[in-house]
């Protein structure tokens, strides 16, 4: 006989599985529902470059440069120009290349031959033959080659080429070429893909890939590099730096390296910019820039903090070119130009970019703090000859005059009045020269023969303003002084001695 205890303890065994079954039956789309509800987890794989390479591959050209030399000759003015070439761009000699062997002796005139110079890149710009490359892949070449990926060849003229951007436009008698497209390099991000195709070591039609490492790189005055680590190598000069929608965001132009190889730093020609001067090349052949005669140089943060600008931003103004429109318009060394017509300088080489991107003959506006303060300034925007450096002004000489005795045993420098003589030879207007220095004042790096113009932002005339300015200032903090050596000015930080 069954207890009947026994019998509900079998009755629940049976149950429970059944009953938990049935709760997970209906657990489970409970469960399913929640996750189509959750938001899909991020995944995501390597990039695919292949459509690209078909899309911009045709546009790229392989570029040959040639040079005429006399046979029999020893080539030694081509060794020299090879080695610049590959010293400019790759830091190491040029490879062995072929010469023309021994001339034979005979009489007459020496013929002329053409010899390989160089191999580098380009790109399509337009369906009519106009192609962009480095002006240091054409530069001094006799005859420019171009090699399309059907294999068919020409010979290039140069329309234009541009050193101080590295720039050149050539233009070959073809039509219905395939072409690139211009991105927006403003969209361009650090860490995007991006992929150049080129000729590294005349190996046409080359594709390497990588990310942008870094944008605004100051590698020159007038260009703001795109940094990256895509391998690119000699050959590669002058070939497009491609996103990942098949349009060119820059031109392949430099490397860092230590031993002539690629060693994951390369950079490229932002194409906004390089467009820019292909606009001039080919309305004009040349580029026109503005200038304004000044020299710069970077602010400091502890200059900038001294002076109360705040933070490190714009140009300080170390020199100021005789006659030219700096000067006219009442620039003066020592002041920080902060805005060119209403654009921020955050660094000293935003300045001549934005100079030299103006049209001679343009009125502009520049914002200088000076003293404490901003003003603006109307100037008239000059043209920037080729190559053409700021005139250099006359250095200090000793005074001749008898010395006014006065120093700041703070600082440890002893000053005299400046001549009128001196002010005329330095074209400075106030200030005191220094005549000796010590403790405080020699660590900061003052000389004799340097003049103060200023010193925590107020202006000094004669030794008596100089020691009530320094009498005034904060002794628990660097004293500001905007000094001139020679043609320069620059920010020197005294510490006083305590």
């Amino acid at each position: 006989m069954t207890c009947p205890n026994t019998k509900r303890a079998r009755v629940a065994a049976l149950l429970v599985p059944l009953l938990m079954a049935a709760a997970g039956a209906l657990a489970l789309p409970q469960a399913a529902a929640q996750l189509a509800s959750a938001p899909a987890p991020s995944v995501r794989g390597l990039p695919d470059f292949t459509d690209l390479v078909e899309q911009v591959g045709p546009a790229v050209v392989n570029i040959r440069t040639m040079e005429r030399v006399r046979a029999g000759g020893s080539g030694g003015q081509m060794d020299e120009e090879m080695q610049e070439f590959f010293r400019r761009f790759f830091g190491v000699p040029a490879p062995n290349m072929p010469r023309p062997g021994p001339r034979q002796n005979r009489p007459g005139p020496q013929a002329e031959q053409e010899v390989p110079r160089g191999v580098g890149s380009g790109f399509i710009l337009t369906s009519d033959g106009f192609i962009m490359t480095n002006h240091h892949v054409v530069d001094g070449a006799d005859e420019v080659l171009v090699t399309l990926t059907d294999k068919r060849e020409f010979k290039a003229k140069l329309i234009g080429s541009d050193k101080r951007t590295d720039v050149a436009v050539v233009k070959i008698e073809a039509a219905g070429l395939p072409s690139v497209r211009l991105g927006d390099v403003s969209r361009l991000k650090v860490g995007e893909w991006v992929m150049a195709i080129g000729s590294p070591f005349g190996l046409e039609n080359t594709v390497t890939a990588g990310i942008v490492s870094a944008k605004q790189r100051d590698t020159g005055d007038y260009l703001p590099f795109i940094q990256t680590d895509v391998a690119v190598n000699p050959g590669n000069s002058g070939g497009p730096l491609i996103n990942m929608r098949g349009e060119v965001v820059g031109i392949n132009s430099q490397i860092y390296s230590r031993s002539g190889g690629f060693m994951g730093i390369s950079f490229a020609i932002p194409i906004d910019e390089a467009m820019r001067v292909s606009d001039q090349l080919r309305a004009s052949g040349r580029v026109t820039r503005g200038r304004i005669g000044v020299q710069i140089d970077q602010v400091t943060r502890e200059v900038a903090e001294s002076i109360g600008l705040g933070k490190p931003q714009g140009a300080l103004v170390r020199s100021i070119e005789s006659g030219s429109p700096a000067e006219k318009a009442g620039v003066e060394a020592g002041d920080i130009i902060l805005r060119f017509d209403g654009k921020a300088i955050d660094r000293a080489s935003d300045l001549p970019r934005l100079v030299g991107g103006t049209r001679p003959g343009s009125r502009s506006t520049l914002t200088v703090f000076r003293r404490g303060q901003n003003r603006d300034l109307s100037i008239t925007i000059a043209e920037l000859e080729p190559e053409q450096t700021a005139a250099r002004q006359p250095a200090a000489r000793s005074s001749e005059a008898a010395k006014a005795q006065g120093s700041a045993q703070a600082l440890g420098v002893t000053v005299t009045d400046l001549t009128e003589a001196q002010r005329k030879e330095l074209k400075v207007k106030r200030g005191v020269r220094v005549e000796a220095t010590a403790e405080a004042a020699a660590r900061a790096g003052l000389r004799e023969g340097d003049v103060i113009l200023s010193v925590g932002n107020v202006e000094i005339g004669n030794v008596r303003e100089f020691e009530a300015a320094v009498a005034k200032a904060d002794r628990s903090k660097p004293v500001n002084m905007l000094v001139q050596r020679g043609d320069l000015v620059q920010f020197v930080l005294v510490r006083p001695s305590r």
